[in-house]
């Protein structure tokens, strides 16, 4: 934990001008926007609600085509990192014969491992392209005159005569599904809050003039670079604690306590150097990213519901923007002129869909019956918290259709209110929210209504593409369905995790995820960086057992009610 900030001259008169700033807050009428009532506290969700904006069908598939492109070429023009694009391929695609060009490209490649610009975005877990001639939900949205070279998350953005390139909300919120890439699918294995740490890194060996000279970067690249060099200075990044979870949360409450403890969290050079204590230093928080589809279906956010006012992508891109360095009152000039822009994306967001197993495995492998027995056992032992899912099969036209119709589901009746419950998972993720309630004091979420308290507990999610989110909890902690379903005092406590390639091999379909351990792909069990062990601090996979499918210490389900439960699991 570093020290709590001693009250130096500059220490004192900063805390003198915080709260001078109070005061005035305090008795300023501050003229704010008429928020909208869907994203308020408390707001009731009669209906999941996949047009948010009640635009008409016209409207809504421009609108969603709009936002679909923008999540893919983020649109944060005033972005605090934008790494100059020419400049870092050449440093990454070159062999040069210089030798002190080689020495910027060798501290490169050392501290980045890779040796080429696109080596980089695969480390950054970016994914394939979709290909083209997909249809239905895998079929993403590129304007026509776009043509696209490059990988699913990397975007370009011109600033003062240079191009610079982004990560965007692709990054996390997509993955490579057996050859499909799925738009709003949790990434397994995304690099992005690493990404930070190793710019950091990348900075401190590349001062400006030396970039300058050795990369002949022109002066309008310079200043992207200079702009970068300068808003690091105010990221707090940290490394999570295994591949496929995400430090976002530790990021944005650690580069909050580099700036200035005012409305609009000001730069400040001796904070940058010498940040303000928190939690978050020593105590992990991650968590998994989430899948889009589901969003649709509630009204409070983050894994343990603890946004609970204001849209969620406007949220997304204040954390986004905090932890890239960015002014946050340029931001919110932004926001205010960019309407459009956040309802595009919040339309394609919450209109993205799941995929279904059987666009993956032959409708033969499903077992039917089994599956209806499994319905009935998840009506007593899991709807009250995950909701109610109506299936074709219940109804008389569906009697004779192909198992693949009969098994869908034609309803989903979730909470009207999301809820918070507390089932006895690893407690980090949440505990470390508390850290995050200073954004309530900022001025740009106090103006989009946009409030964070603290939970006890995790929201129990929608099902909808439960077969394809694996492994599961919200820090990764279980690789199948077997093992959910398992007393945690059995589960294993290590297993390895690896792309989802081979249908045969990288996926046990009995147990829907992970292979066993024994069963594993060998190129798993040598990269140490598949290994999940769960007895690390926040990595646990304590919870969900007792008084769910365990009374007393005792199992209520037998081998064949599990089976059965697993079996209507991925029809949903």
């Amino acid at each position: 934990m570093k020290k709590d900030f001693q009250f130096s001259r500059q220490g004192r008169l900063a805390s003198a001008c915080f709260m001078l700033a109070l005061t005035i807050t305090a008795h300023a009428q501050t003229e704010s926007k008429t928020q909208d009532p869907q994203w308020a506290a408390q707001y009731r969700l009669e209906e999941p609600r996949p047009n948010p904006y009640q635009l008409d069908e016209a409207e809504f598939q421009k609108s969603k085509n709009q936002g679909q492109w923008h999540t893919q070429y983020y649109p944060i023009e005033v972005t605090g990192v934008l790494p100059p694009l020419r400049p870092i391929k050449k440093i990454l695609d070159n062999d040069f014969r210089n030798p002190l060009i080689r020495l910027l490209q060798d501290l490169f490649q050392k501290l980045n491992i890779f040796k080429s610009f696109d080596d980089l975005m695969k480390w950054l877990g970016l994914n394939p392209y979709p290909d083209k001639n997909e249809t239905g939900i895998y079929k993403v949205y590129v304007p026509e005159d776009k043509v696209i070279n490059h990988r699913f998350g990397m975007g370009m953005m011109e600033r003062g005569g240079a191009t610079g390139f982004t990560l965007s909300c692709m990054v996390c919120h997509s993955s490579s599904l057996f050859g499909k890439t799925v738009f709003g699918l949790t990434n397994r294995f995304p690099r992005a809050n690493e990404f930070f740490l190793r710019a950091t890194q990348a900075i401190k060996v590349a001062p400006a003039p030396f970039f300058q000279v050795y990369t002949a970067s022109t002066p309008s690249e310079m200043k992207l670079y200079k702009d970068i060099q300068t808003n690091l200075r105010s990221v707090g990044a940290v490394t999570p604690l295994a591949l496929g979870l995400d430090t976002s949360l530790a990021q944005v409450a650690l580069s909050l306590q580099k700036r200035n403890p005012d409305a609009w969290a000001t730069k400040n050079s001796y904070y940058e150097k010498h940040p303000r204590a928190d939690y978050l230093d020593s105590t992990p928080a991650d968590s998994k990213p989430a899948v889009w589809w589901n969003l649709k279906y509630k009204n409070r956010w983050l894994s343990d519901g603890s946004v609970i006012s204001g849209n969620p992508i406007l949220t997304n891109i204040l954390w986004n923007e905090i932890g890239r360095g960015t002014d946050l009152q340029k931001l919110s000039d932004w926001i205010d002129t960019n309407e459009n822009v956040i309802r595009d994306l919040t339309s394609a967001v919450f209109s993205a869909q799941a995929p279904r197993i059987t666009d993956f495995f032959s409708e033969n492998q499903i077992d039917i019956r089994s599956a209806q027995r499994g319905e009935e056992l998840f009506k007593e032992n899991c709807s009250s918290c995950h909701g109610a899912y109506h299936k074709n099969w219940s109804l008389t036209e569906f009697a004779s259709a192909p198992i693949s119709e009969q098994i869908k589901t034609y309803r989903v009746d979730y909470k009207k209110q999301t809820q918070v419950k507390d089932v006895g998972t690893d407690p980090y993720r949440y505990l470390g929210m508390k850290s995050l309630e200073k954004l309530n004091q900022l001025q740009i979420s106090q103006n989009n209504g946009i409030v964070i308290q603290a939970q006890k507990g995790y929201v129990p999610p929608p099902l909808v593409g439960i077969w394809a989110r694996w492994p599961y909890f919200h820090n990764n902690s279980i690789p199948n369905l077997c093992e959910l379903l398992t007393p945690a005092s059995l589960r294993t406590k290590e297993f390895y995790q690896g792309p989802a390639v081979d249908k045969t091999k990288d996926f046990d379909f009995d147990c829907n995820g992970y292979p066993a351990p024994n069963a594993a792909p060998v190129a798993w069990k040598k990269d140490p960086e598949l290994k999940f062990d769960t007895r690390k601090k926040g990595m646990g996979n304590m919870g969900h057992d007792e008084s769910i499918f365990l009374v007393d210490g005792q199992e209520i389900l037998s081998t064949t009610d599990k089976k059965d439960l697993i079996h209507f699991l991925q029809t949903l």
